[in-house]
Formats: C-alpha cells, structure tokens, sequence
C-alpha cells in the first residue's frame, strides 16, 4: 500500500452504519455518545459538559486546536487552566508538580486516533503524558473525535496508528519542537464506568 492509499484509506468519514453500529457498542461498554455536525457545534457541545471555574487539562491534540476547544479554556479566563498551571513550573525542577496538575484535573480533554466498530478507544503517545489522565488520573474525560477515525477492528487502530498518524505527528513535531516523533505507548480503553468518559462524534474531518 502506497502512502496515498494509507492517506485514503484513513481519512475517509465513517457512513451512517459504522457510525451507528459503534455508537451502540461504545454505550454498551459505559461511554456516553454524541454527534455533531461541525467544528463549532463540536467546540459547544464540550463547553456545556464543563462548569466555569472547573480545573481542565487540554492535552496536546490538533482536533482540540481546530474546533477552536484548547483557546476556548486555556484563553477565556472560564476555567482553571491546568495547562497554564504547569507551564508555568520548570521541567528540570518541578517535573514531578507538572505531571500531577496535568494527570489529576476534574476534567481531561483530548483525542483518539481510532476508535474500533466494537467501541475500544486507541490512543498512542511519545511520552504518555496525556494516558494517564485518560486510564485513571482525570475526574471525567471528554473525546473528540473526527469520524475519519472510526475502523473496524484493533489490528486496524494500530495501523492507522502507525501507517498515517505518526508521519503527521512526526511532521508537526518536528517544526514545533525540532524533535521527531514516536509510538512510545499505546492505551487501549475497553471499559468504563458510566458517566466518566464523554465522546463528542464530528462528522467531519478533523485532527489525525
């Protein structure tokens, strides 16, 4: 398969079926479920899951910038920033502080880069930095998801993963940190308890 295939094959939106089938398996496995039609709808329906003053991490992710998510509480003033918190620390000396405000907010927001036809969520990671609060860390967790995301079986998240999600990131890295990039650790969430982790479903798409 040639980039291009890999790029076609894993950026086209899921059809209503898919979308309908995984909805229902990822309920059945504790995970509530929403659809919205575009950026802002997406950037809306987050926001009104989150009371004001609340303490939120927005963990790094091109759909949070691109739904405008990330600006919306880390500018606004509306909430207890945790990435301004940690920013504010040195990694040399505080690395320990920075990992506890980032792993430990009331709420975590973040992406995927697939989610499986029988509702498993795939997460890959460099550092893991961001999996912790998704397994355990963060009081509640909000996803949001491009539906160009949706495959059919964890054998198919892993090579999304690996054939067109980590030539972009690697891509972005390298401009953004002057490093590349890596699969460092993979998160796999099969199971929640009702009401912890949110999916807000785009029918667009957005992030990689």
């Amino acid at each position: 398969m040639t980039t291009t295939e890999a790029s076609q094959r894993f950026t086209a939106l899921a059809d209503d079926q898919t979308l309908s089938d995984t909805t229902v398996a990822l309920e059945e496995h504790g995970f509530g479920v929403e659809i919205v039609d575009g950026l802002e709808a997406a950037r809306a329906a987050v926001l009104a899951r989150i009371p004001h003053g609340s303490s939120v991490m927005t963990n790094t992710s091109v759909t949070l910038d691109e739904t405008g998510i990330a600006d919306a509480i880390n500018s606004s003033g509306d909430y207890d920033s945790a990435r301004n918190a940690m920013l504010k620390l040195d990694f040399a000396t505080q690395k320990q502080e920075m990992k506890r405000i980032a792993g430990q907010a009331e709420y975590a927001l973040g992406s995927v880069h697939a989610v499986t036809r029988d509702g498993v969520l795939v997460a890959a990671s460099a550092s893991g930095s961001q999996l912790a609060s998704y397994a355990w860390g963060a009081g509640s967790v909000i996803f949001v998801v491009g539906t160009q995301k949706l495959v059919p079986d964890l054998q198919t998240a892993h090579e999304r993963i690996r054939r067109h999600s980590l030539p972009l990131e690697d891509g972005r890295a390298l401009a953004a940190y002057g490093m590349n990039s890596r699969v460092g650790k993979v998160l796999e969430i099969h199971q929640e308890d009702p009401g912890r982790i949110h999916i807000v479903f785009i029918r667009q798409s957005v992030g990689y």
